[in-house]
């Protein structure tokens, strides 16, 4: 039986089970592991750990690390806010970098953090979530048009702006947004592959940037998720989103390969 440990974190509610393959004998396994399937088992709330889905820590030769994010149903994902959050503090926190301004790999690209380190703990990440594509769009629903705003943040984003927000289907990124007022956003967001979380860093910057690029908020937004907040900025419409949030350890454990 092939053991393999893993650290449970969490930003905002938005959990998920990191491996550190930086260790030798844990990359050997996951070489020979069906990933998507994995992720699948530990990601089941009733018979494994429970998370929104699982991400791989691993070395780079161009960053301090590169991270891979598989969602609950196995999928890949491009990019989570919230885990490179987590993946920064387990690399400062770990002596796996000593750097508070670093370079992550993710299958959207670089992305540059810079940490708020107070005795040695990571206690907020800022994020350069790079630079938004925004696309006002409509889809038909009972032959009725419904405006939404599509933004891609390094993965693809449905934003619709509410007065109530609603229910959610599944297996799609989604935002729904009531504005406070110009300075605050309610958000709830569904992820693809794992459904409704209690928070998404993507989609709370999707959010923000929909909102000022409507003119419904001002260019520093504090997002309310379910999980908690996250501080976005875009200080004009051709330069990256900064977001910056806590990042949570919960438990570390072993777990079956296999």
């Amino acid at each position: 039986m092939k053991i393999l440990p893993f650290i449970k974190m969490h930003g905002l509610g938005n959990d998920y089970v990191y491996i550190d393959c930086f260790q030798k004998t844990t990359a050997d396994i996951l070489a020979k592991t069906d990933l998507a399937d994995l992720a699948q088992r530990v990601s089941d709330r009733h018979f494994g750990i429970g998370s929104d889905g699982m991400v791989l820590i691993l070395p780079s030769k161009d960053a301090d690390a590169q991270m891979r994010i598989f969602n609950a149903d196995g999928s890949e994902a491009e990019m989570c806010g919230n885990a490179i959050r987590c993946v920064a503090k387990y690399l400062y926190e770990n002596g796996l970098s000593i750097n508070i301004h670093m370079e992550i790999r993710t299958l959207a690209g670089m992305r540059t953090l810079s940490l708020h380190v107070s005795d040695g703990i990571v206690e907020q990440v800022t994020v350069n979530m790079g630079i938004p594509v925004i696309t006002p769009e409509t889809f038909l629903s009972d032959s009725i048009p419904i405006g939404y705003t599509s933004v891609n943040m390094g993965n693809p984003h449905a934003v619709f702006f509410r007065d109530n927000l609603p229910q959610l289907p599944a297996n799609t990124n989604v935002e729904f947004v009531k504005v406070r007022n110009m300075k605050e956003l309610d958000v709830r967001v569904i992820e693809r592959g794992s459904g409704e979380t209690l928070a998404c860093g993507t989609g709370a910057c999707a959010s923000a940037v929909a909102a000022i690029f409507h003119d419904l908020t001002e260019r520093n937004v504090t997002v309310h998720l379910p999980g908690g907040d996250l501080q976005i900025q875009w200080k004009e419409n051709t330069s990256p989103v900064f977001m910056t949030g806590s990042a949570t350890e919960v438990f570390r454990g072993e777990l079956y390969a296999n």
